[in-house]
């Protein structure tokens, strides 16, 4: 039962996550997210794998393992994003100062 409890628990962390990554990415707007958020999550989820390897815990293991991809995806799109905008605001500039 303790096991069922942990992966079910485990499920549903990386899905919630996994959604409002999802959303990030569809919405094409990733404004009010921190880039800091996804560098500690992975920093965090990065020992978390480590340890839960020692103690030999196994859906921590595999939980924090999906949640580095998650951070990682998170992490690129914020960068893809901020780096989208940056470009438009360059050229909305550019476009400005030639008329």
């Amino acid at each position: 039962m303790q096991e069922a409890i942990g992966w079910a628990s485990s499920v549903i962390l990386v899905l919630t996550i996994g959604k409002q990554i999802y959303k990030q990415w569809k919405e094409g707007s990733s404004e009010s997210v921190s880039k800091w958020l996804f560098v500690g999550q992975l920093a965090a989820s990065l020992g978390f794998v480590v340890y839960s390897w020692l103690v030999r815990n196994w859906v921590f293991v595999v939980t924090n393992s999906l949640m580095i991809v998650n951070a990682v995806l998170g992490l690129l799109i914020v960068l893809y994003h901020r780096k989208r905008e940056k470009s438009e605001i360059g050229g909305q500039q550019l476009e400005a100062s030639q008329s």
